[in-house]
């Protein structure tokens, strides 16, 4: 990872902090924001240098293609303070790379590596009061990139921004979740973007997800666009399986995201000796499981709501729920994973980078 302290950054400090009006206690995830955002501008073919200003509106042209043809990606991370102040975020060259993959897909140019790094640490310097210390305390960080020439005629843009904003958090879910197994629906088909963090993956969503919260689920497992017959991921999880003690989920794909939290979760099974199965799942092997009682668990995984148990689901207007566990793999692979987060724990991978 590349922080290079020579590139130059312009830095416009907010004149006042808001910071002290927050209950950070309270927090509803992903509607605070940080005194300060990175902004960089691509033009005349290159990527020009970051900026750091006060969080803030930002103007433009209403024929700005992103609001057109959803020139648009995103990531998700998180940073983390331990005890003696330091701040650490997780895995973050595998956030850098994947926006860059999902860029890609979108025909937006790549960003470059010095440049992320050496903004995203000066931003979360500066800004470093907002990230509290506490199991379950941390600072989202958005980074995004949307196309901003104006213009209507359909082709890639040539100008962006690229942005990093950041907001304090505290737990994504509140209370159970429950899923609905769609069975109409699909997130994705082959040769889509489905594996690329694009916005309009998740826009797409929101329309059958309301349908679902209707019937009083919070959340869709998606289902494959062929068959409807294979298990997928969720609206904003990874999804596992457990089945007496053998963990199942779903092989990545040009449908499914390649989610981080995911991979690090099959590398701590593997590592704690818990049989991993990375391969389709088709819904009837989860109903029959169900029938049986031998399937213990479901919990999404994903940066935002780290590892979330899923109470029960549904199927077809049959309602499933799932036992109670007292030594449940969700609650022991997110305390394994969040005391890495945090610096309690060892790091055998080298998955924690420190922002210095």
């Amino acid at each position: 990872m590349k922080n290079d302290p020579t590139i130059d950054i312009d830095i416009k400090r907010a004149p006042t902090s808001k910071i002290d009006s927050i209950d950070f206690e309270n927090l509803k995830f992903g509607h605070i924001f940080t005194d300060h955002m990175m902004t960089c501008d691509y033009k005349d073919g290159s990527w020009q240098a970051p900026k750091i200003m006060p969080y803030g509106p930002i103007s433009m042209e209403p024929s700005a293609k992103v609001f057109h043809y959803g020139q648009a990606v995103f990531e998700g991370m998180k940073a983390f303070k331990d005890d003696q102040d330091q701040i650490w975020m997780f895995r973050p060259k595998d956030n850098f790379n994947r926006i860059n993959i999902s860029a890609k897909r979108m025909a937006i140019p790549e960003f470059p590596e010095d440049y992320f790094f050496t903004a995203l640490d000066a931003l979360l310097k500066m800004d470093k009061d907002w990230i509290k210390k506490g199991f379950g305390n941390s600072l989202y960080i958005r980074p995004f990139v949307i196309a901003t020439e104006p213009g209507v005629s359909a082709s890639p843009g040539t100008n962006y921004k690229f942005m990093i904003i950041c907001s304090p958090a505290k737990s994504y879910y509140n209370g159970e979740v429950r899923v609905k197994f769609s069975e109409d629906y699909s997130r994705a088909a082959d040769g889509g973007v489905g594996f690329a963090k694009a916005a309009g993956n998740y826009g797409a969503q929101f329309y059958p997800t309301n349908l679902a919260k209707e019937e009083g689920y919070q959340q869709i497992i998606w289902t494959d666009a062929n068959t409807h017959s294979f298990l997928e991921e969720a609206g904003t999880m990874n999804i596992f399986f457990r089945i007496n003690d053998t963990l199942i989920t779903t092989p990545t794909n040009d449908r499914i995201l390649d989610g981080i939290t995911r991979k690090s979760l099959i590398a701590l099974a593997e590592e704690n000796n818990i049989n991993v199965e990375i391969r389709k799942v088709p819904v009837q092997e989860i109903l029959d499981a169900a029938k049986e009682g031998t399937l213990k668990e479901i919990f999404g995984t994903g940066t935002a709501a780290t590892v979330n148990p899923i109470s029960g689901f549904g199927y077809k207007g049959d309602k499933h729920e799932l036992p109670k566990l007292t030594d449940s793999y969700a609650t022991f692979f997110k305390d394994k994973l969040m005391k890495i987060q945090y610096n309690l724990a060892e790091d055998k991978h080298g998955w924690r980078y420190l922002v210095k």
